[in-house]
């Protein structure tokens, strides 16, 4: 297998508890894209999404789980973990086990810069700003690394601590991919900024984007095959003949870290994946360009009550012109879960199959809330609260768990797990949740944080502050996950909620950062950013429930 000596920590960073190979759990973190806790059926909600986005109670559109489900049954789920409400900063927090304050990445459109020796300012990388991270953290521990899907990252994606990778597509920026038409690209038609559908040549209403679904934009990191670092896939004769619109991105991704985990373990070694599913994220539906569908269908899955069932994709016509033969779901995030929940089944099939499900961690989770419902929101925890299911063999909790989880929190506990010990001078935010989930203790942690630009979120297990500084009793679940009592008199408010708010607004103080230390340490102001925008106030928003 090839490994690039790329961005490696210095020896004496950390060390690795010493221990062997056997010993070693396998580790897959199944990180999904914009997906609220409310979306999965054992959060228990009484409200999700449509296909349109918003609110539904319509069981038609009822995610239907029953891998997942078993997984939180076996393991265990957190009622309440938070990312924060937005896909960079989310996956900038899992990555460092930092908050913004010191690694810059504020909110989508709003990440601290840094000056170059040359004068030029760029957004600072992650790997600069926080040189441990959790693929580092696999890697020195003798873990081979694989990162899939989703990167939302900038800068070399070599120096994230992946020995390997396959991105869909990875960036934006890779505009050259000469194998898929299910791209954007800006054209000049009569003075006017254009955005257009290269399949069609039609202008598109919508955002900037690749086909991260079907006809995918896949690229290659570090294969064995190849002597290159980055390739576009297809790459063999074979794959190409194959590959076309009936292809779909989640199951090339998996075809890859499925290749993966088998050569890892024939070579008797442990695996540490990292897959960043795209599932849940909106997108523009290239099988229906003029219908403003918000979830495009993902290939057809049955469940008989023991195992799934897969329809094969059968996909004909071009250039906007297709007909997908009833192989294709109708649109919505509710088909996005159920093929992560078929996923979650191939995952478990092949861990059997490898004889390696008894020494496997398995970790599913979300980077922030639904588009339509919490993406971007400081409102109350709707951006915020993220589903987490966890199963680890060992572990001595099943079922619900009532504690507090923060995305901060996977970094030191992938490095409890993998033996690795952090150097008490490196901070990070995050708490092991380790030791909650292999001995009897009762919580984890009493307060978690977000952020998304300036706005500050922060709750314990009491009180909560949006980010439209308004404070919230959230003693007790509401049926939908969100109604909680909001407290705007303090003269009448209880004791308890007065000291805890005292509490945390003191915690959160030192966290405050964005106008004043927006940007790397020494990097002046740099006169041309444009910053993020602040979310609604509270003014405008009063009805919101």
């Amino acid at each position: 297998m090839m490994r690039l000596v790329v961005g490696l920590l210095s020896s004496t960073l950390f060390c690795v508890v010493a221990a062997s190979a056997a010993e070693k759990p396998n580790i897959i973190l199944l990180f999904a894209d914009d997906i609220s806790a409310r979306e999965l059926p054992p959060y228990g909600s009484s409200v999700w999404s449509p296909p349109e986005g918003g609110d539904t109670s319509d069981m038609k559109y009822r995610a239907k789980t029953p891998v997942l489900n078993r997984l939180a049954e076996e393991g265990c789920w957190v009622t309440t973990a938070w990312a924060t409400t937005v896909c960079s900063p989310s996956r900038a927090m899992m990555m460092t086990g930092r908050y913004a304050h010191r690694h810059k990445w504020w909110t989508n459109g709003d990440i601290g810069e840094v000056q170059r020796r040359d004068g030029v300012y760029e957004k600072w990388p992650l790997y600069e700003s926080s040189p441990l991270q959790i693929g580092h953290i696999a890697r020195q521990a003798g873990y081979g690394t694989y990162w899939a899907g989703k990167t939302q990252m900038v800068g070399d994606l070599q120096k994230f601590g992946f020995d390997e990778g396959c991105f869909t597509p990875g960036n934006l920026s890779d505009k050259d991919n000469p194998y898929t038409d299910f791209k954007h690209t800006y054209v000049n038609r009569e003075g006017q900024r254009v955005l257009l559908n290269v399949d069609t040549g039609e202008p598109a209403d919508t955002y900037m984007q690749h086909g991260w679904y079907w006809y995918p934009h896949v690229r290659l990191m570090n294969h064995p095959d190849s002597d290159q670092t980055f390739q576009w896939w297809p790459n063999t004769p074979e794959s190409r003949e194959s590959f076309g619109p009936h292809t779909y991105g989640p199951d090339v991704e998996l075809e890859f870290v499925f290749d993966y985990m088998d050569r890892q373990h024939a070579a008797d070694a442990p695996f540490f994946i990292y897959h960043c599913s795209h599932l849940g994220h909106d997108a523009f539906d290239w099988f229906h360009p003029d219908v403003n569908t918000k979830w495009p269908g993902a290939p057809i899955v049955k469940w008989d009550g023991s195992a799934y069932e897969r329809v094969e994709p059968q996909i004909s016509g071009d250039e906007g012109v297709y007909d997908t033969h009833g192989t294709v779901s109708e649109p919505g995030i509710h088909n996005h879960v159920n093929y992560l929940d078929y996923q979650m089944w191939l995952y478990r099939k092949k861990l059997d199959e490898l004889g390696i499900a008894d020494n496997t961690i398995v970790i599913f989770c979300a980077d922030n809330g639904t588009s339509g419902y919490g993406k971007h929101q400081s409102d109350r925890q709707k951006g915020t609260h993220v589903p987490l299911i966890i199963y680890a063999p060992g572990m001595t909790k099943q079922g619900r768990q009532d504690i507090l989880v923060n995305l901060a929190d996977f970094l030191p506990t992938i490095a409890e797990i993998v033996g690795v010990e952090i150097p008490a001078d490196y901070p990070i935010d995050g708490e092991s949740l380790w030791p909650f989930l292999t001995t009897d203790k009762t919580t984890h942690r009493d307060w978690i944080y977000a952020y998304r630009g300036a706005d500050q979120l922060i709750r314990s297990q009491y009180l909560m502050r949006d980010g439209w500084g308004r404070w919230w009793d959230v003693r007790e679940q509401p049926e939908d996950l969100i109604s909680y009592p909001q407290i705007d008199d303090w003269n009448d408010a209880l004791e308890l909620h007065r000291s805890e708010r005292e509490r945390l607004m003191k915690i959160m103080a030192p966290f405050d950062m964005h106008a004043t230390e927006h940007d790397a340490p020494g990097t002046p102001p740099n006169p041309n950013a444009v910053r993020g925008k602040k979310s609604k106030s509270k003014k405008t928003n009063k009805s919101v429930k």
